[in-house]
């Protein structure tokens, strides 16, 4: 979107132009959504290393009870 526009955009908005500018440093830049993007990343790496402990937390349990001879 070419600059005309987004100045039509905030005005149609009512929105002054520091808040717009304010607004783009916060969520509209490159940077951010590189942010964002690296952030879902790790979000989703957590998930899955939650899962592989999990799975193994129940692998040790199991093998606990039948040491026991709880089977």
């Amino acid at each position: 979107m070419t600059d005309a526009r987004w100045v039509e955009v905030i005005k149609e908005l009512q929105v002054t132009e520091a808040t717009w500018y304010r607004w783009l440093n916060q969520y509209g830049s490159e940077k951010n959504a590189e942010t964002s993007k690296r952030t879902k990343e790790l979000e989703k790496e957590n998930a899955r290393l939650k899962r592989l402990l999990a799975e193994k937390e129940l692998a040790i349990d199991i093998l606990n009870d039948v040491a026991k001879g709880k089977f």
